[in-house]
């Protein structure tokens, strides 16, 4: 029988027996190497054309193991597989390159069988030495991958075992709940062309943009072509791809992608319109308004996919680290009273940000979960409408009073004023930051906008701690809670409210850092689902952070082309490029 997954539920089984299995009607074999490939069930496209898409900045490498920057991920995502792979669209896990999996009945052991016969995009062969090598070059921490953390179960490293040339067992020290969901994106090498980099130590400065097309090999739909430094990358159709259609046609159906590079997303909606490229990512409700007037006049369509994960919130500074006499220690005397944040909270007209920031694409949060997790979301979580007079209150009861002119002042006749970092280059955030000004002007508080570089808003976040309130967002990569595990526990380097703490520094956090760790090895996802609940009510409780929005998924692509299915996780476009075709014949574009 084939895989069925419920979604939006963790696909895990706690018997001993395979979770998902190929059925013989699927598994398509090709004569002459014995190819085990993956059938898709998607309509069936025409091959041929070229994709051309944007990128708001240039790759900085085609490493997968070193990779952090967006750009570099999604040229790198359509060269690469994985073992387990998370579908975009339905948010369930789904086989990859492992053809079926095993779980023991304790969770610590996942057995995993390689599909045979297939081949690098160089035409090498792919067995378990380059699985076994991928995982050890991924834990290696000299080489310091980004994704190491995430392979790190009770903080010990996920061991792996050879079994034979297809087989592998993963061992775990402790369970871990959708243990599947952990091999998705982590790409699988070629350990032919990269042992020696490895030995050598210098596996972190191998396959740079000036590296040989020739001298990169991968598993992904497609393989590196061209690149010329500041104008595009070209990637070509991979002919050992691993997947094929119902009719029996290896995948993917285009010849080319090219990643043309533009400044920023004025210029990417200008190309878009113009016909230079053919889809459009990550659109502002002002742009999505513009180009939905032009769809019929060019020939494309704009998408609203739904919900984001994206939630944006409002950080005051609670980092324990700033010396005791510090301008912005004194103003957290203000920032750790909950009262404070409750009120501050109420006070934010969350309403106003969806229609004149998002134009009602978008939806106000009281959680950082947004509705694009729905199984996890608690919806029990209350919502309370903005209340001036219900914010005076708190205020009162936390000892705070007005001065004659309307000031709001503490216990010490100090006037409450601090000032709101955010990005210069995100102009819905500097939205979102002005009308909390506006808004909290009616509490008697002054705030002072303040738009830096990116790069310096990220600085006094995550080093120098010398900010008083910030307006921010994160984008979680899966709807998992076990891909917040860094921003909830105390001990998270993403835990921002409070970064570098050695323990939790309130008993509500020991409570978020004890459910957050139980649901981590708590199997059923019902059972898990209580658990994380609790987590968001002492998150609404506590504000450690206020969270604010989340936008809706806008994106854009040409009238022809097929298969095209935008989906809420990243990346919302091209998360199934190996399927997307023209439905029509397209001029292909000289370069």
């Amino acid at each position: 029988m084939g895989c069925h997954f419920t979604k939006g539920l963790p696909a895990l089984l706690l018997s001993s027996v395979v979770v998902c299995l190929i059925p013989s009607s699927v598994s398509a074999q090709s004569p002459l190497s014995k190819e085990e490939l993956l059938i898709s069930n998607d309509p069936v496209g025409h091959p041929g054309g070229h994709l051309v898409v944007s990128l708001r900045s240039e790759p900085k490498t085609l490493n997968p193991v070193t990779s952090i920057d967006i750009s570099s991920r999604e040229v790198i995502a359509q060269m690469t597989g994985d073992l387990i792979h998370i579908n975009r669209f339905s948010e369930n896990t789904e086989p990859a390159l492992a053809k079926s999996w095993k779980v023991s009945r304790d969770g610590l052991e996942y057995t995993l069988k390689l599909r045979r016969g297939l081949r690098f995009s160089d035409g090498s062969p792919l067995d378990a030495d380059d699985v076994l090598f991928s995982f050890h070059a991924y834990l290696d921490e000299k080489v310091n991958s980004p994704q190491r953390d995430l392979l790190l179960i009770g903080g010990k490293p996920i061991t792996i075992q050879r079994m034979d040339a297809d087989t592998l067992v993963f061992r775990l020290a402790q369970p871990y709940a959708a243990a599947e969901r952990l091999f998705d994106s982590v790409a699988i090498l070629p350990r032919r062309l990269l042992e020696q980099a490895y030995n050598d130590g210098k596996l972190s400065q191998t396959w740079g943009l000036d590296t040989s097309p020739q001298q990169i090999a991968g598993l992904g739909p497609f393989r590196l072509k061209e690149y010329v430094v500041g104008q595009y990358l070209t990637l070509e159709r991979n002919p050992y791809y691993w997947k094929a259609d119902r009719e029996g046609r290896r995948l993917p159906y285009l010849d080319q992608i090219t990643f043309i590079f533009v400044p920023n997303a004025d210029a990417e909606v200008i190309r878009f319109q113009a016909g230079d490229t053919d889809m459009v990512n990550r659109l502002s409700a002002e742009d999505y308004a513009a180009l939905e007037k032009e769809q019929t006049a060019h020939s494309f369509h704009v998408y609203d996919a739904g919900p984001s994960l994206e939630y944006n919130f409002l950080l005051l500074n609670l980092n324990s680290s700033l010396p005791a006499q510090s301008e912005i220690a004194k103003k957290q005397k203000w920032f750790r009273d909950v009262k404070f944040r409750q009120a501050i909270s109420l006070a934010i007209d969350r309403d106003s940000m969806i229609r004149l920031i998002y134009r009602g694409r978008g939806t106000p949060l009281w959680t950082p979960v947004t509705p694009a997790s729905s199984f996890w979301i608690d919806n029990a979580i209350p919502h309370p409408p903005r209340s001036i007079d219900q914010a005076r209150k708190l205020l009162q009861q936390a000892g705070f009073s007005w001065s004659r002119n309307g000031e709001l002042t503490d216990d010490t006749g100090s006037p409450v004023k601090f000032s709101i970092l955010t990005s210069a280059s995100n102009s819905q955030r500097v939205q979102m930051a002005t009308i909390i000004q506006q808004d909290l002007k009616e509490l008697g508080v002054s705030a002072q906008v303040v738009s830096l570089e990116f790069r310096s808003v990220a600085d006094r976040i995550f080093r120098s701690h010398d900010y008083e309130a910030a307006v921010l967002g994160l984008a979680g990569g899966d709807t998992d809670p076990n891909s917040q595990m860094n921003v909830w526990l105390s001990t998270g380097n993403d835990h921002l409210w409070d970064i570098g703490e050695a323990h939790p520094a309130t008993s509500w956090e020991a409570e978020i850092d004890r459910l957050m760790e139980k649901q981590l090895t708590t199997l059923k996802p019902q059972a898990r689902k209580i658990l994380f609940d609790r987590v968001q009510e002492i998150i609404a409780e506590n504000l450690p952070i206020i969270s604010l929005v989340s936008p809706n998924v806008l994106v854009g692509a040409k009238d022809q082309l097929g298969n095209f299915r935008p989906a809420a996780l990243d990346p919302h476009t091209l998360w199934n490029s190996q399927e997307l075709f023209f439905s029509v014949t397209v001029a292909a574009r000289q370069r």
